[in-house]
């Protein structure tokens, strides 16, 4: 028996194959939204609202049931784009590092101070090793330059009398035993004629003991007479004598004829007239200091030490002084210290003995003196003149690299004038700029400021 097949009437089936293809293209879109998920809220929503518009229009046209396909092909594409993106991303993330990369790269060239052999002669640069070294404590004190009064006369007449001629001038280099003054004296008048009569007197003593000698010899006279004129001979040498010790004492000679009163002032050795306090026609006293002449070749700088620096003030420690006025040192040894201290003022007085060819010296200047206080071995040193400090108070040292210098930090301790401790930034051995370092560091700092512009 055939039973009649029956059959869906054709709105039905329109209306299952939309709502068939409406559930594909909303498990589709699902699909498209978890893949999505990680590449941001705005593709989310451009995957959904893609989606809800392709199934309306799937929807609005009943017999494109396999419009899928296309939306299919889209989220596709959507896909490749978010690909695209991914790999666009790559670059801007390995951006930092190359550019951390490029500024260390920057830093190093800009730390180097390029130069060459040729340079380096012609700016003065000269290297050392860093190494072990003595560094001294310095006692610094001010002192002034004095006349070395060991070497110094303050010239005085001896007699008085007036100035008949003064040859010598303020500041005149004079040698021992020149003219000085001429003065006429009643005072070495006197003496000479003394003398005079004392050597008359004693001529004639000497004519009569010879003549008695020879009576009592030949026993024609008494021997009294005899013994008489050899007291009276010595007598009149005893005068002459007398009357030469009183020039000789005053400095006056014997004196030509016609010139008794002439007495001669000259310099007692060599040195240059400081001080002059005498003229033609002015009269002086036997006491009044008419010049004073040093040997400058030798000063004294002398200066106060106060009492607790007694101990590094000893007799015989050299010692270095130094001009204020001017760049000049000289080294000398410590002559005296003080055994008192003074009252008011609480220091005792010292002096160095320095030589002085050359009258560079000269009394009145100030200068300060230094000591050795004390002498310490260290380790690790370079010379003083290699420490340089940069912008920001930072302390380096430059070190030689390929190609160039380098300034490198470091950390210092105990200095003195010629060498300074490393603590930290070097090692021993290592070379470094020792000569010529404030050339670098002012290449350094033009090249500073030529990046800065």
């Amino acid at each position: 028996m055939n039973t009649p097949v029956s059959s869906t009437p054709r709105p039905a089936r329109r209306t299952a194959i939309a709502i068939a293809a409406i559930l594909a293209l909303g498990a589709l879109a699902a699909v498209l939204i978890l893949r999505n998920g990680s590449s941001g809220a705005a593709t989310q929503s451009e995957g959904h609202g893609h989606g809800h518009s392709e199934a309306a229009g799937h929807a609005d046209t009943e017999h494109h049931g396999a419009a899928a396909a296309p939306g299919a092909g889209d989220g596709h594409k959507h896909d490749e784009g978010h690909a695209d993106g991914e790999h666009h991303d790559e670059p801007q993330a390995a951006q930092p590092a190359q550019k951390a990369k490029a500024g260390q790269e920057h830093g190093e060239e800009e730390g180097l101070i390029a130069m060459d052999a040729q340079r380096m002669k012609t700016a003065g640069v000269s290297l050392a090793e860093a190494g072990p070294a003595t560094v001294r404590t310095l006692l610094q004190l001010p002192g002034e330059i004095r006349f070395n009064e060991d070497r110094t006369a303050h010239v005085v007449p001896r007699v008085a009398g007036v100035a008949e001629s003064v040859p010598a001038n303020l500041g005149q280099a004079v040698k021992k035993g020149q003219l000085l003054a001429v003065l006429s004296s009643v005072t070495v008048s006197e003496q000479r004629s003394e003398l005079l009569a004392a050597q008359k007197r004693l001529a004639l003593a000497r004519t009569t003991h010879a003549r008695e000698k020879q009576l009592w010899e030949e026993k024609v006279s008494a021997e009294q007479d005899f013994l008489q004129a050899q007291q009276a001979l010595r007598e009149a040498e005893i005068a002459v004598s007398n009357a030469q010790q009183k020039l000789a004492a005053t400095g006056a000679g014997a004196g030509g004829s016609g010139a008794l009163n002439r007495f001669e002032l000259r310099a007692p050795f060599d040195g240059v007239v400081v001080e002059k306090h005498l003229s033609v026609g002015e009269a002086v006293q036997e006491s009044t200091q008419v010049f004073t002449v040093s040997d400058l070749r030798s000063v004294w700088a002398e200066m106060r030490v106060a009492a607790p620096d007694l101990p590094a003030v000893r007799v015989g420690e050299k010692a270095t002084v130094r001009a204020t006025a001017f760049d000049s040192l000289a080294t000398g040894e410590v002559a005296y210290v003080g055994s008192l201290i003074g009252q008011d003022t609480r220091t005792a007085p010292a002096r160095i003995t320095l030589p002085n060819p050359d009258g560079v010296w000269r009394p009145g200047l100030f200068v300060n003196v230094e000591l050795t206080a004390s002498a310490q071995q260290v380790p690790l040193a370079v010379a003083s003149e290699a420490i340089q400090r940069l912008e920001g108070q930072k302390t380096v040292v430059f070190v030689p690299v390929q190609g160039g210098f380098r300034p490198q930090p470091v950390r210092v301790g105990r200095a003195d004038a010629r060498a300074t401790e490393v603590l930290e930034g070097l090692r021993p051995g290592q070379p470094y700029v020792a000569g010529g370092s404030f050339v670098l560091k002012a290449e350094l700092g033009k090249a500073t400021a030529e990046h800065a512009h």
